[in-house]
């Protein structure tokens, strides 16, 4: 049986889904939601993700809310393992403490055994210092290595 890719979409992915401007980026996360929908991927975001989803403007966070609601995300609660994990990564210097929520929706993707984290955050998620760092701390931690990428990178691993 062919594995499906359990996808964990952080808060960016949702934000470019609405981005105006029709850029590459919003190309490429309408796509991911497409492949969704065609049942490539299975997606998940956590209850710190839809907190997230709270600060935009009240009619794109409604949005943004529907859209987890139309591609049947599950939606994991961050747990006592996944908010250790994240303690792990900032106590580490993977991620700022200013950052933890980043941190959290890794370790949530980790100890739930999600394959990828998918993400716009370059600046600390989808980072090679933050892959290589996250992968050593899940190694010691007893968890596996995830993939922190882009929707395109996702899109185009095939």
């Amino acid at each position: 049986m062919e594995h499906i890719p359990k996808l964990f979409l952080e808060t960016t992915v949702f934000n470019f889904y609405f981005e105006g401007k029709q850029g590459q980026k919003q190309t490429a996360a309408i796509r991911l939601f497409e492949a969704i929908a065609g049942g490539k991927y299975e997606a998940y975001t956590s209850d710190a993700v839809m907190d997230e989803i709270k600060d935009a403007s009240a009619e794109k966070a409604e949005k943004m809310k529907a859209l987890s609601k139309e591609y049947s995300m599950k939606v994991i609660q961050s747990s006592p393992k996944a908010k250790r994990m994240a303690d792990i990564y900032v106590k580490k210097g993977i991620i700022p403490l200013k950052f933890r929520n980043d941190a959290l929706h890794i370790a949530t993707a980790v100890v739930n055994e999600l394959d990828f984290v998918v993400s716009y955050n370059q600046g600390h998620i989808v980072k090679t210092k933050t892959m290589i760092g996250t992968g050593f701390a899940n190694l010691r931690e007893g968890y596996r290595q995830i993939g922190l990428s882009t929707p395109t990178e996702v899109l185009d691993y095939d």
